[in-house]
């Protein structure tokens, strides 16, 4: 494949990526309500829950950052999402407060997903086209969108617990795509 196709294959999987990370990211704001009800959660309670996963994710950015910068984008963003599949999966079967606590610290892990993605994709393209992919890959922010769309109907259809057990499947499909479909970095 020529390092212009290369370049397109990296940006659209670590799109998905990204969006498939930043909708684990934001999982708490949706089930964390039937949570809130299960557990009988006080407001600073649900608010400390929801608060985890954000939390994990902006204090990680720094060293993913740095570890993106040594190791290489596509080792980084691979690695980060396979951490999380485990902890996105037990959260089906949490049943105390401390459990979901522990497990929004793993999770939130999918939030530094942009400070390994961002540079990882800008190094395939020329300066004249960084903004343009920079905005695409930008656009998995999308995932908290998408997230505030699949996880109610879930929660409806089959219980707050589906969502994690799906939301593993999703992340775990994503690994994959993103480990064959996505290249070291060309520097």
């Amino acid at each position: 494949m020529t390092k212009k196709g290369q370049a397109l294959s990296v940006l659209i999987v670590s799109t998905l990526a990204f969006t498939v990370c930043f909708m684990v990211w934001m999982m708490f704001g949706v089930i964390g309500i039937p949570i809130k009800k299960t557990l009988g959660l006080n407001a600073t309670e649900f608010g400390l829950l929801t608060a985890t996963p954000v939390l994990t994710g902006s204090l990680i950015r720094v060293p993913l950052g740095i570890w993106t910068d040594k190791y290489g984008g596509r080792v980084v963003m691979a690695l980060l999402m396979a951490l999380t599949v485990p902890a996105i999966w037990l959260m089906s079967y949490a049943t105390a407060y401390w459990h979901f606590l522990a497990i929004g610290l793993f999770v939130g892990l999918a939030g530094g997903s942009f400070s390994v993605g961002t540079p990882y994709v800008a190094r395939w393209f020329p300066k004249s086209q960084q903004g343009f992919a920079m905005g695409v890959y930008g656009a998995g922010n999308s995932g908290a969108a998408v997230n505030k769309f699949v996880a109610p109907a879930l929660v409806v259809a089959f219980g707050w617990a589906m969502v994690p057990q799906v939301y593993a499947a999703i992340m775990l499909g994503a690994v994959v795509l993103f480990w064959f479909f996505s290249y070291s970095d060309p520097t």
